[in-house]
């Protein structure tokens, strides 16, 4: 506990450090906490579980005084984020006792209206933040610190309008920390525009490079998930992640490895707020092999221990987003492998991983496979993103509307033939049986 002492902790925190068994500060925490103890803004890299929670949290604890207002805001991109923090930040703060919400959507506004009459910190995601200033049912006056963690991620998913609004209701005076995995120049821009002389601060990648083993694997369509079945059971595995481009793909998948008696179950966006929950929980608790399928959105950020395997079932479209998935395992000392199974729709995406000239990754031999008999994928076919379906059906919508036109102009054109042959017809028979009315007059005429 010494090195954290010699931080600037208070013994209320290094109490709760203690009880939860850390030893020693991490990189990020060495270089941040004096920092954020003396009051500068910071600029941070770091990655998932790299401890940077009790980096922004040291300062904001022994800095917030109970039932004085929210006195800090800490904005996630996304709800699992806020509960984990919540979760973190309470028990660094046991001893202080400090009330801290989370604020995300996805459940009901009033039980949230009730906590934050009392809240002292607030963990919340950008969306259901700005619902509760639009309502008026939450007070920034009083905020001292601001900590906008996985920055980056919050811009991919166009949370930045939303981030700027509610800078804007915090008081100018405050302290300001920004977690980002990369600084884009939105984000940069964003530092210039709210920040005060911030000091950046930049450790080494938390993943081990030469305990992380990386291969791929060319494989047909029809056996992509015979072979990601055969590996998890074979491969020496404990908790496991698998990592698919779609909501429907990550049900597809679960679905189809709960057949053949693996242990999964899916995270993504579409389930409640409840389920995600219960989800984290549930894998978090698990000691045997137990897979988690999900989405890149659903688990970024979720400090996830013990992770010996990632395998991307879907290639995700940039090396920022690979990097994030296989950064899951191989942490604090511990190997781990991330594996890749490429079909023909997944080299453009896989090429594009590949441009980023730090990331190498070795083929393996495919081993023999029993196809197995699974068909459990509804209409949409995996893999394909939200757009691509829309597009799709607007394409099929259009194509059906042109059959269709095809269809009745084809079947107009038909009757008209036959009604012209059958007008022709009449018109022949009539001729005929006048013919037949008019000769017996001229034969009598010449007779």
């Amino acid at each position: 506990m010494k090195k954290f002492k010699e931080l600037g902790i208070t013994d209320e925190i290094l109490d709760a450090i203690k009880d939860l068994g850390f030893k020693e500060p991490t990189d990020i925490q060495k270089d941040t906490i004096p920092l954020t103890l003396e009051g500068k803004d910071i600029i941070a890299g770091s990655a998932t579980g790299s401890g940077k929670t009790l980096a922004f949290g040291a300062s904001i604890i022994q800095n917030c005084i109970r039932g004085k207002g929210i006195q800090a805001l800490i904005l996630t991109p996304t709800r699992e984020l806020a509960e984990q923090i919540t979760q973190s930040l309470g028990s660094f703060s046991r001893y202080k006792r400090l009330s801290i919400v989370p604020i995300y959507g996805g459940v009901s506004l009033n039980p949230q209206f009730e906590k934050l009459h009392s809240a002292d910190i607030v963990v919340g995601t950008p969306g259901r933040m700005l619902d509760h200033l639009q309502r008026d049912t939450i007070d920034l006056s009083a905020v001292k610190i601001l900590v906008l963690d996985e920055a980056d991620r919050m811009l991919d998913m166009g949370f930045l309008p939303d981030v700027k609004k509610i800078i804007g209701q915090c008081p100018k005076q405050k302290q300001v920390m920004l977690f980002s995995a990369t600084i884009p120049p939105e984000i940069k821009n964003l530092s210039e525009k709210f920040m005060n002389d911030p000091q950046r601060v930049s450790v080494e990648c938390f993943v081990d490079p030469r305990k992380l083993s990386q291969v791929y694997y060319d494989v047909p369509n029809n056996l992509k998930f015979s072979l990601l079945t055969h590996l998890i059971k074979h491969e020496e595995t404990n908790l496991v992640m698998v990592f698919c481009n779609s909501r429907v793909t990550v049900d597809y998948v679960t679905k189809g490895l709960k057949k053949y008696g693996i242990d999964a179950i899916a995270i993504h966006g579409g389930l409640t707020q409840q389920k995600r929950t219960q989800t984290i929980d549930r894998f978090n608790s698990k000691n045997a092999t137990f897979v988690l399928v999900c989405t890149d959105v659903a688990a970024r950020g979720l400090d996830i221990p013990g992770v010996t395997h990632v395998y991307n079932y879907d290639i995700p479209s940039e090396s920022k987003q690979y990097i994030h998935r296989i950064g899951r395992t191989a942490r604090a000392g511990e190997s781990g492998k991330a594996i890749n199974l490429l079909s023909p729709r997944d080299h453009d995406n896989f090429n594009n991983v590949l441009r980023d000239n730090s990331i190498e990754i070795p083929k393996a031999e495919k081993p023999y496979i029993e196809k197995l008999d699974y068909s459990g994928q509804t209409s949409r076919r995996p893999g394909r993103s939200d757009s691509s379906r829309q597009h799709g059906r607007q394409q099929t919508r259009s194509g059906s509307l042109r059959d269709r036109d095809r269809r009745e102009r084809t079947s107009q054109e038909r009757q008209g033939q036959r009604s012209g042959k059958a007008a022709g017809s009449s018109s022949q028979s009539s001729q005929k049986r006048q013919g037949q009315r008019r000769s017996p007059r001229r034969h009598q005429q010449r007779s």
